[in-house]
């Protein structure tokens, strides 16, 4: 591992802690903020056999319209006067286990048992807001690929007309559509993995939905404002609203992070996952 040395808390940490609210409604897909629509097979395919991510020969061109968000991009921290941000609101069974968490976490002196490796990866919403780890953005035709050094894990954000699979298969990423509104890609996303965190210590349901409006900052070309509306019906009593901030490194690239290679975190027999000091 390089030595930007993390755990799964400082993913959740950036992400649950110091961002401000913000709205998303405004240019949102309709109906984002509601459960995954149902898509026929036609909708899930690009309109043409020939046409879309999978033929971007020919279309090169067309990206010279889209916004430079080329380099590097290191999440900001928020100050320490900064306000509290706004938490999640679970519900119901979800709230439940959120609190169990919170109790153990209290009696225990925050040592909980953790199921898995913690070299899984975060997953969506959480690998946005690794605040070690900078990402990049790669402009293909038909596709906006988020790069993250964080686990070397990636984003396919389908920008060719394409819905969601009706067969959609969960992974820790989601499955990811996405539009241009002049500057501004409007991204969602469905069919992330219940395994994985809404935030520290809380599940999701299967109708996690995330909508993302991704810019620049006005009038700072050399800030990138993620703008983000997490909604769940059945885990959540209203949607969670928040935006991540980052500043431009033309200079840096990412690093190899091979977790495995020096994992301080093994799992023992029963799954949980322990903590190595030497």
């Amino acid at each position: 591992m390089n030595i930007r040395v993390v755990l799964f808390t400082a993913a959740c940490g950036a992400l649950c802690g110091g961002m401000s609210p913000v709205s998303w409604a405004q240019g949102a897909p309709e109906g984002a903020a509601q459960s995954a629509p149902k898509t026929s097979p036609a909708a899930s395919q690009p309109a043409a056999s020939t046409s879309g991510a999978a033929y971007p020969k020919g279309h090169y061109a067309s990206l010279d319209v889209l916004p430079d968000w080329g380099g590097v991009w290191v999440l900001n921290r928020p100050g320490k006067d900064a306000p509290a941000p706004e938490q999640p609101s679970p519900k119901g069974k979800y709230l439940a286990g959120y609190d169990a968490w919170r109790r153990e976490v209290k009696a225990k002196d925050g040592e909980v048992p953790h199921e898995g490796s913690y070299c899984t990866p975060p997953g969506m919403p959480g690998i946005m807001g690794v605040g070690q780890y900078p990402m990049e953005f790669l402009f293909t035709p038909g596709r906006v690929t988020t790069h993250h050094e964080a686990w070397m894990q990636w984003r396919n954000i389908y920008t060719d007309g394409r819905g969601h699979p009706d067969d959609l298969d969960p992974t820790f990423e989601g499955h990811s559509i996405g539009h241009w509104e002049h500057g501004t890609l409007i991204v969602d996303t469905v069919g992330i993995k219940d395994s994985v965190a809404l935030a520290m210590g809380m599940k999701h349901s299967d109708q996690l939905r995330i909508g993302e409006r991704i810019h620049l900052a006005q009038g700072d070309p050399d800030t990138l404002v993620v703008e983000m509306t997490v909604a769940d019906p059945a885990a959540l009593t209203k949607p969670w609203i928040h935006t991540l901030t980052y500043k431009r490194s033309r200079d840096w690239e990412l690093l190899e992070f091979v977790c495995a290679e020096n994992d301080r975190n093994p799992v023992d027999a029963s799954g949980k996952t322990g903590f190595k000091t030497q």
